[in-house]
Protein backbone atom coordinates (compact mmCIF):
# COMPACT_ATOMS: atom_id res chain seq x y z
CA UNK A 1 0.00 0.00 0.00
CA UNK A 2 1.37 3.54 -1.24
CA UNK A 3 1.68 6.26 1.65
CA UNK A 4 -0.15 9.56 0.90
CA UNK A 5 2.15 12.59 0.48
CA UNK A 6 0.59 16.02 0.21
CA UNK A 7 2.27 19.76 -0.26
CA UNK A 8 4.15 20.97 2.31
CA UNK A 9 1.27 23.75 2.53
CA UNK A 10 -1.39 21.15 3.02
CA UNK A 11 0.87 19.70 5.45
CA UNK A 12 1.10 22.95 7.53
CA UNK A 13 -2.44 23.41 7.14
CA UNK A 14 -3.56 20.08 8.39
CA UNK A 15 -0.44 20.69 11.35
CA UNK A 16 -2.38 23.56 12.53
CA UNK A 17 -5.44 21.91 11.98
CA UNK A 18 -4.46 18.78 14.07
CA UNK A 19 -3.23 21.31 17.07
CA UNK A 20 -6.38 22.86 17.32
CA UNK A 21 -7.86 19.11 18.15
CA UNK A 22 -9.01 18.17 13.97
CA UNK A 23 -9.36 14.45 14.23
CA UNK A 24 -9.27 14.28 10.06
CA UNK A 25 -5.87 16.26 10.43
CA UNK A 26 -4.61 14.15 12.92
CA UNK A 27 -5.22 11.08 10.78
CA UNK A 28 -3.72 12.36 7.56
CA UNK A 29 -0.89 13.47 9.40
CA UNK A 30 -0.71 9.93 10.56
CA UNK A 31 -1.05 7.94 7.48
CA UNK A 32 1.27 10.46 5.16
CA UNK A 33 3.87 9.75 7.24
CA UNK A 34 3.86 6.06 9.17
CA UNK A 35 5.61 4.48 6.42
CA UNK A 36 8.01 6.76 6.28
CA UNK A 37 8.94 7.20 10.08
CA UNK A 38 9.03 3.65 9.71
CA UNK A 39 11.55 3.36 7.14
CA UNK A 40 13.69 6.08 8.96
CA UNK A 41 13.66 4.01 12.15
CA UNK A 42 14.91 1.18 10.74
CA UNK A 43 18.30 2.48 9.52
CA UNK A 44 18.62 2.49 13.48
CA UNK A 45 17.20 -1.07 14.38
CA UNK A 46 15.69 -3.96 12.76
CA UNK A 47 13.51 -4.38 15.86
CA UNK A 48 10.35 -4.01 14.05
CA UNK A 49 8.00 -4.14 17.59
CA UNK A 50 10.26 -1.25 18.97
CA UNK A 51 10.04 0.80 15.97
CA UNK A 52 6.34 0.78 16.01
CA UNK A 53 6.16 1.27 19.27
CA UNK A 54 8.04 4.56 19.06
CA UNK A 55 5.65 5.38 16.07
CA UNK A 56 2.69 4.88 17.93
CA UNK A 57 4.25 5.92 21.10
CA UNK A 58 5.30 9.58 19.30
CA UNK A 59 1.63 10.40 17.93
CA UNK A 60 0.05 9.65 21.15
CA UNK A 61 2.32 12.10 22.61
CA UNK A 62 1.58 13.98 19.59
CA UNK A 63 -2.28 13.99 20.00
CA UNK A 64 -2.02 14.50 24.07
CA UNK A 65 0.03 17.53 23.60
CA UNK A 66 -1.58 19.06 20.45
CA UNK A 67 -2.62 22.34 22.54
CA UNK A 68 1.25 22.95 23.92
CA UNK A 69 3.04 22.16 20.45
CA UNK A 70 4.15 25.08 17.88
CA UNK A 71 4.34 26.35 14.64
CA UNK A 72 6.90 24.19 12.14
CA UNK A 73 8.21 25.18 8.83
CA UNK A 74 8.42 21.17 8.10
CA UNK A 75 6.38 18.71 9.03
CA UNK A 76 8.84 16.11 7.72
CA UNK A 77 11.55 17.55 9.71
CA UNK A 78 9.83 17.70 13.08
CA UNK A 79 8.44 14.41 12.95
CA UNK A 80 11.85 12.42 11.82
CA UNK A 81 13.64 14.76 14.79
CA UNK A 82 11.39 13.35 17.06
CA UNK A 83 10.92 10.17 16.17
CA UNK A 84 14.75 9.75 15.91
CA UNK A 85 15.48 11.46 19.35
CA UNK A 86 12.88 8.66 21.12
CA UNK A 87 14.16 5.68 19.13
CA UNK A 88 17.93 6.65 19.90
CA UNK A 89 16.65 6.69 23.77
CA UNK A 90 15.18 3.61 23.60
CA UNK A 91 18.05 2.13 22.15
CA UNK A 92 20.32 3.64 24.07
CA UNK A 93 18.50 1.96 27.13
CA UNK A 94 18.60 -1.22 25.80
CA UNK A 95 22.04 -1.64 23.79
CA UNK A 96 24.62 0.10 25.69
CA UNK A 97 26.94 -2.10 24.75
CA UNK A 98 26.04 -2.74 21.02
CA UNK A 99 27.85 -0.74 18.54
CA UNK A 100 25.74 1.62 16.02
CA UNK A 101 27.99 0.25 13.01
CA UNK A 102 27.17 -3.45 13.86
CA UNK A 103 23.18 -2.95 13.34
CA UNK A 104 22.07 -3.94 9.76
CA UNK A 105 19.36 -2.06 7.72
CA UNK A 106 16.55 -3.34 6.26
CA UNK A 107 14.63 -0.38 4.43
CA UNK A 108 16.86 -0.24 1.10
CA UNK A 109 14.40 -2.94 -0.52
CA UNK A 110 12.63 -1.34 -3.28
CA UNK A 111 9.80 -3.17 -4.40
CA UNK A 112 8.40 -3.25 -7.57
CA UNK A 113 5.50 -4.93 -9.21
CA UNK A 114 6.12 -7.60 -11.96
CA UNK A 115 5.04 -8.14 -15.58
CA UNK A 116 5.02 -11.11 -17.09
CA UNK A 117 6.37 -9.64 -20.39
CA UNK A 118 8.93 -8.40 -18.56
CA UNK A 119 10.54 -10.98 -16.49
CA UNK A 120 14.14 -10.69 -17.78
CA UNK A 121 14.09 -6.54 -16.83
CA UNK A 122 12.98 -7.63 -14.02
CA UNK A 123 15.32 -10.13 -13.05
CA UNK A 124 18.33 -7.59 -13.98
CA UNK A 125 16.63 -5.00 -11.82
CA UNK A 126 16.34 -6.97 -9.13
CA UNK A 127 19.86 -8.17 -9.54
CA UNK A 128 20.81 -4.54 -9.43
CA UNK A 129 18.62 -3.69 -6.65
CA UNK A 130 20.05 -6.49 -4.24
CA UNK A 131 23.53 -5.70 -5.40
CA UNK A 132 23.00 -1.62 -4.48
CA UNK A 133 21.15 -3.12 -1.12
CA UNK A 134 24.72 -5.03 -0.12
CA UNK A 135 26.64 -1.93 -1.25
CA UNK A 136 24.43 0.18 0.87
CA UNK A 137 24.54 -2.08 3.85
CA UNK A 138 28.17 -1.85 3.61
CA UNK A 139 28.14 1.79 4.72
CA UNK A 140 29.52 3.07 7.43
CA UNK A 141 26.38 3.98 9.56
CA UNK A 142 26.20 7.96 9.25
CA UNK A 143 26.89 7.48 5.37
CA UNK A 144 23.81 5.34 5.44
CA UNK A 145 21.97 8.18 7.03
CA UNK A 146 22.98 10.58 5.22
CA UNK A 147 22.31 8.71 2.12
CA UNK A 148 19.16 7.76 2.96
CA UNK A 149 17.98 11.17 4.48
CA UNK A 150 19.10 12.69 0.86
CA UNK A 151 17.65 10.72 -1.15
CA UNK A 152 14.79 8.97 0.24
CA UNK A 153 13.66 11.69 2.45
CA UNK A 154 14.28 14.32 0.08
CA UNK A 155 15.79 16.55 2.63
CA UNK A 156 18.45 19.16 1.57
CA UNK A 157 21.63 19.72 2.77
CA UNK A 158 20.78 22.10 6.09
CA UNK A 159 18.03 19.99 6.76
CA UNK A 160 20.43 16.99 7.04
CA UNK A 161 22.82 18.93 8.62
CA UNK A 162 20.53 19.45 11.74
CA UNK A 163 18.73 16.11 11.57
CA UNK A 164 22.15 14.67 12.07
CA UNK A 165 23.63 17.42 14.03
CA UNK A 166 26.67 18.02 11.75
CA UNK A 167 27.79 20.72 10.12
CA UNK A 168 27.07 21.56 6.54
CA UNK A 169 30.44 20.49 4.86
CA UNK A 170 30.14 17.08 6.90
CA UNK A 171 27.00 16.50 4.67
CA UNK A 172 28.70 16.90 1.73
CA UNK A 173 31.76 15.19 2.83
CA UNK A 174 28.90 12.18 3.72
CA UNK A 175 26.84 12.34 1.28
CA UNK A 176 30.39 12.19 -1.36
CA UNK A 177 32.05 9.76 0.28
CA UNK A 178 28.85 7.34 0.24
CA UNK A 179 28.26 8.04 -3.31
CA UNK A 180 32.14 7.26 -4.01
CA UNK A 181 31.84 3.78 -2.17
CA UNK A 182 28.69 2.79 -4.02
CA UNK A 183 30.01 3.88 -6.99
CA UNK A 184 33.08 1.45 -6.09
CA UNK A 185 31.01 -1.44 -4.55
CA UNK A 186 28.46 -1.69 -7.61
CA UNK A 187 31.82 -1.51 -10.12
CA UNK A 188 33.22 -4.65 -8.28
CA UNK A 189 29.88 -6.12 -8.25
CA UNK A 190 29.67 -5.89 -11.76
CA UNK A 191 33.16 -7.39 -12.46
CA UNK A 192 32.47 -10.19 -10.29
CA UNK A 193 29.10 -11.45 -11.50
Amino acid sequence: MAHLRYKQEEELSFWDQFRKGDENAYACLYRSYVHILYQYCSQFTIDKPLIKDCIHDLFVELWKNRTTLGDTTSVRFYLMASIKRKLVRHLNAQQKHTSNEDIPVEYWHINTPSHENHLISEEEFDSTNQHLNVAINSLPRRQREAIFLKFYMNLNNHEIADLMKINIQSVYNLVFGALGNLKKQMTLERLTF
